[in-house]
């Protein structure tokens, strides 16, 4: 059966609802629309990237994956207050991270974001215990009586199952006790979210797997927003949400969800894979799906009432008519 495009008062209509949206990720605790962060080497710039969207809900636990030089990684710096986009926008709990002058940036990096590097080494102060690399944050920050504080301190490191290194040094523990550390050291001053930048680069899997089950502990415990960047698909296996991005910008999204057999009762982990639409109305189609069409420059578009049909243009196969 065959369906009728759709009229210019359809579209009309569309295009006044769009209108009358509310304003872009008004709702979500990271919006970052059209970001660009442009950086000139020896007089030649490049673009890390090139007009990224990206929406992340309140008490959200996702991944992002990507080639290396991808612009996860600038991104992760952005969100983090480390570094400043060039264009767009991007907020973060309300804050707008454009508009911050060194000393909101750096109030912004004590209190809002919480920040796991890959480094082990690089996450604690040689010289402090665990407990007292936990409870540093917190005396900087200010505010709680000291006894709170060592409250706190401890009872991050039992939830993370740590407490047998309160009072150990770095170079007293393994690798994915310091990072079990880490993060407990950032999520001390109760971030709104929680950054972690390839945390489980270092370490095998079997530890890598203990690393994201303590993600998964201060995520389902304590509310905390978790973005972690990696390459590991294992990792990324592991949250609902997985962002691609490629390119300087984000390119695919695989949501994950669980599904219950009516017949049997057993529950399941079923993924979908989406394209993103970016603000500009751009559209990465996958590389494999392309490939396999012999995409190539541009393709035919036809809008449909309900979708839109993307197909090879075979009239122009190598830049002119056959």
């Amino acid at each position: 059966m065959t369906t009728s495009p759709p009229s210019l008062d359809d579209l009309e209509r569309r295009a006044t609802a769009h209108r009358d949206r509310p304003a872009y990720g008004h709702d979500a605790l990271i919006a970052c629309d059209r970001l660009v962060r442009v950086f000139t080497t020896d007089g030649v710039e490049v673009q890390a990237l090139q007009g990224l969207d990206l929406l992340v809900a309140e008490g959200e636990l996702m991944a992002l994956v990507g080639a290396s030089g991808s612009g996860k990684s600038t991104l992760m710096n952005i969100l983090a207050g480390l570094d400043v986009p060039t264009a767009g926008a991007a907020r973060v709990a309300g804050r707008d991270l454009l508009a911050m002058d060194a000393g909101a940036r750096l109030g912004y990096r004590r209190d809002v974001v919480g920040f796991v590097w890959q480094q082990t080494a690089r996450n604690l102060l040689p010289y402090l215990t665990a407990v007292q690399n936990v409870a540093l944050p917190m005396q900087l920050h200010g505010g709680l009586a000291k006894r709170k504080k060592a409250e706190r301190a401890d009872a991050l490191l039992t939830m993370l199952e740590v407490a047998h290194c309160r009072d150990r040094r770095p170079h007293q523990m393994s690798g994915g006790e310091q990072q079990r550390v880490a993060i407990a050291v950032a999520l001390a001053n109760s971030p709104s979210v929680l950054l972690a930048d390839e945390p489980t680069g270092e370490l095998d899997s079997a530890t890598g797997e203990q690393i994201f089950g303590a993600f998964r502990k201060a995520n389902e415990e304590l509310g905390t927003t978790i973005v972690i960047v990696t390459h590991d698909q294992a990792v990324a296996g592991e949250v609902r949400r997985t962002v691609a991005i490629r390119d300087g910008r984000t390119s695919t999204e695989v949501l994950r969800r669980t599904q219950i057999d009516a017949a049997t009762g057993e529950e399941s982990l079923v993924a979908r894979e989406y394209a993103m639409l970016d603000r500009a109305g751009r559209l990465q189609l996958p590389a494999e799906y392309t490939r396999a069409l012999n995409m190539e420059h541009r393709v035919a578009l036809e809008l449909e009432t309900d979708h839109i049909q993307v197909w090879a243009d075979e009239r122009w196969p190598s830049g002119g008519e056959r």
